[in-house]
């Protein structure tokens, strides 16, 4: 099960998402608004944070998580305070009952992240790709166009027409034919 606990927040804040099973895992923690709470409602332990970047609408959140449910953070960069454990390109990470292939995936921030599983088909994108072909912000620091075209490009050729869920980091989760949404996202990319 899958439930993002920013849903609702009028805070500017990245989405939340509790993945529930065998490995409960928060990805991102989002920021100015209390995720502690929303996370103890639903579960009695955390196993991990991981996080899709590390701008800090996807991390303001991080030491309330870490100090209520002393849990490890996995990120790309570990040299980011707060970050306990590295991911590297191609990992293999278990987010609640699957196994997820983390992709680094920069252009919107060096150190991007996205999570795909095969099976069930499911793609957790960060900032890299929103839905209606909305893309990452590029004009930050560390932000690169031509960079951010390249992991759209690589994340298409990962994931399956037939790809079932598409969470990313602000707005819906989009179920209704996600693959054509990256898609999209990867056209338009390309145009502005």
């Amino acid at each position: 099960m899958i439930s993002n606990l920013a849903q609702g927040t009028t805070a500017f804040t990245s989405n939340a998402f509790l993945v529930g099973g065998e490995r409960t895992v928060l990805v991102d923690t989002g920021a100015n608004f209390d995720v502690v709470s929303g996370l103890r409602d639903r579960v009695d332990r955390l196993d991990a944070v991981v996080l899709t970047h590390t701008h800090p609408d996807h991390v303001g959140n991080l030491p309330a998580v870490t100090d209520a449910f002393d849990v490890d953070v996995w990120g790309y960069d570990r040299s980011f305070d707060g970050v306990d454990r590295s991911i590297a390109d191609e990992e293999r990470v278990r987010l609640g009952d699957h196994e997820y292939v983390a992709l680094h995936t920069p252009g919107h921030k060096d150190d991007h992240l996205c999570f795909y599983a095969d099976e069930p088909e499911i793609l957790f994108a960060g900032d890299l790709v929103f839905q209606n072909g909305g893309f990452g912000r590029t004009d930050l620091p560390e932000g690169d166009r031509e960079t951010l075209v390249r992991s759209i490009d690589r994340v298409l050729d990962r994931i399956e027409p037939s790809l079932s869920a598409l969470h990313v980091g602000h707005g819906p989760s989009v179920t209704n034919e996600p693959y054509d949404h990256v898609e999209l996202a990867g056209r338009m990319a390309r145009q502005f």
